[in-house]
Parts: C-alpha cells; structure tokens; sequence
C-alpha cells in the first residue's frame, strides 16, 4: 500500500485511512493511485466483511490538490496525469476510468463499504464519500459539489451515485452552485445517513455488526441493491460523465476559472 492510504484488518473489518493529513487528504497523483490500488487489494480478500473509510487529520478530503490545478493553470490546460497516466484514460476492467476508479472502487468492492467524515468533503473528496455505501457525518462537516469553481463537471463517478441520492433538483442545486452544506442538511438531503458526534467510531461500530452477519447474505444484499438502484447502465453514465469532462479540459472558459480562483478575481468568461 501507498503512504498516501493506511490500512489496516482486523476481525473482518478493514480501517482504510486517507493519510495525507498536512493537505487535508487532497487529491495528488499518488492518492489517485492509492485509492485505486486500495480498493482493488481488498477485493481479494477472501475474510473481508466491511470497510470503514475515514480521513486522517482535519478532513475527510479537501478534493484536488490545489497544486494540480496551478500547474493546469500555468501550463495552459492539458489532461490531468496520475502515476497510471491521463486521469480520464479508461481502464480496461472496470466501467470506471482513472478519475473515477478511486470513488467507484468503493462500489466495485462487494462486501459494505462505510464513510466516516468529519471537516470538508469537497469535490473529488465529496464523490469519494458517494462511492461509499452508508456515510456516517459529523454535524459540523461541511460537503460541496465543487467542481464548479473550476469550470468543470463532477466526473470521478458522481453520475452513478449522487443521482441515486437526492433528488434531481437538488443534485442540480448542489451540481450549479457548488455551495456548501453541513452534516444536518447533508442527512436532510440524502448525501448522507446519520449524523453523530463520533462519525469514526460509529462506523467502527456498524462496520462490526455487519461483520457478524452471514458474509454470503450480505455480499448478496451488497449486489441486490446496487443492481436493482441503477437504470442507466453504469458503464454508459461513467462514459457520458468523461466524455463532457473532456469538452471542458483546457478549454477557455475552464482555464478561466482556474486562474481566476488562483488570481483571487471575479472570472470573466466568453459567450
């Protein structure tokens, strides 16, 4: 495993941690691929009940690594890299692409998958969360959708997740806008479970309930409702969300916003 993610099993259970602490878990190549190799290392495990995902220090995860989009900005545009290559290339055994693959791995895995968050879920940090089957939040946590203040569309696998959530209007509330919302309004609107004051332990708790049960009943219900949710085919929503990410990439208007939040300005888009 990375340095980017700690973990660590026991008793079926699988404490999977963000450990970027000093950047508030920010999304970096080598967290990209830690997520990505995480997920896809306790799939094979043959006694795995349940995963706890949590963040160490501050947050959760403060989304993309500011840095990332500075050099986008400095550089003029261009795809984002990861150690795997171009974030938006596809993989060739999952529906996902190398953006999306550290928010879906969660889907992907077959046995409950639980987020545990406390201070920000933003952006890439939000739709990871998503990918989880139950989040369990602290009242003070704070999410947005936000991708916006890029210049960008959700695309590490929002379509498949956040659509099955919250209500169109909301999605699309939360999708323009890119406000933030806490763990109150978080339950209200259905980006998350429960709230509680001890999100990490609640999970750790819920996580050791379920690892009592009958693996094979809950691998099963796992499948049974992620299958029966979905009506869109998740390969066609994962392709459609990559697909409009790529129109934006580098484009003027995206480059805009970019500079435009590092310069600290008022953007001023083209028609």
């Amino acid at each position: 495993m990375s340095d980017r993610v700690r973990v660590t099993l026991e008793g079926g259970v699988a404490d999977v941690r963000l450990a970027r602490p000093d950047k508030i878990n920010a999304l970096d190549a080598d967290m990209f691929q830690a997520l990505r190799e995480t997920g896809r290392q306790l799939a094979g495990e043959p006694g795995l009940r349940a995963v706890v995902l949590s963040g160490e220090g501050r947050g959760f995860c403060a989304g993309l690594d500011f840095s990332s989009f500075a050099a986008m900005g400095n550089a003029g545009g261009g795809g984002r890299k990861s150690a795997g290559g171009n974030l938006l290339d596809p993989l060739d055994d999952s529906p996902a692409n190398n953006a999306q693959s550290p928010a879906w791995v969660w889907q992907e895995l077959p046995v409950p998958v639980i987020a545990a968050v406390h201070g920000v879920a933003y952006g890439g940090g939000l739709q990871i969360a998503l990918g989880a089957d139950i989040r369990i939040v602290a009242p003070d946590a704070r999410f947005s959708v936000m991708e916006i203040k890029w210049g960008l569309v959700p695309d590490m696998s929002a379509t498949q997740t956040l659509r099955h959530l919250v209500r169109l209007d909301v999605a699309k509330d939360l999708t323009f806008t890119g406000r933030i919302v806490d763990g109150h309004e978080a339950v209200a609107l259905g980006l998350a479970t429960r709230v509680s004051e001890r999100p990490y332990d609640d999970a750790m708790d819920l996580a050791r309930t379920i690892a009592s049960k009958s693996p094979d009943a809950i691998r099963a219900s796992k499948r049974l409702l992620n299958e029966t949710a979905r009506e869109l085919g998740v390969a066609e929503g994962l392709q459609l969300e990559a697909e409009l990410q790529k129109t934006l990439l580098g484009k003027p208007n995206q480059i805009e916003s970019v500079k435009a939040n590092l310069e600290k300005r008022a953007p001023r888009y083209q028609d």
